[in-house]
């Protein structure tokens, strides 16, 4: 069974929509209190670059939510990414007939 989401949003979506916004953060404020440079959370809200593990772990100590919400939902977003460009892959099966 497919348990995917369908065209799921990028975390750094998430993160403006759900953490920065309800507290009327600015994006400077949030990169100062995530031990970041602005640089770095601008390019995560944008969508430019993903949630590592140890971006999970600041996240989830600065919102008070788990590492593993924020590393489940990048890994959701990879794979549909990756799911929509599956046909240039051409991978053969290889197991038994």
């Amino acid at each position: 069974m497919n348990m995917q989401m369908h065209n799921p949003p990028h975390p750094g979506e998430v993160i403006r929509d759900l953490c920065l916004e309800p507290l009327g953060l600015s994006v400077t404020d949030a990169a100062e209190g995530l031990g970041i440079s602005r640089k770095t959370l601008s390019a995560i809200l944008n969508g430019r670059a993903g949630i590592s593990p140890e971006m999970a772990l600041r996240l989830s100590i600065a919102f008070d939510t788990s590492p593993e919400s924020w590393l489940n939902q990048q890994t959701q977003f990879d794979l549909w990414a990756a799911q929509k460009d599956k046909k240039r892959l051409r991978v053969k099966k290889l197991c038994a007939a």
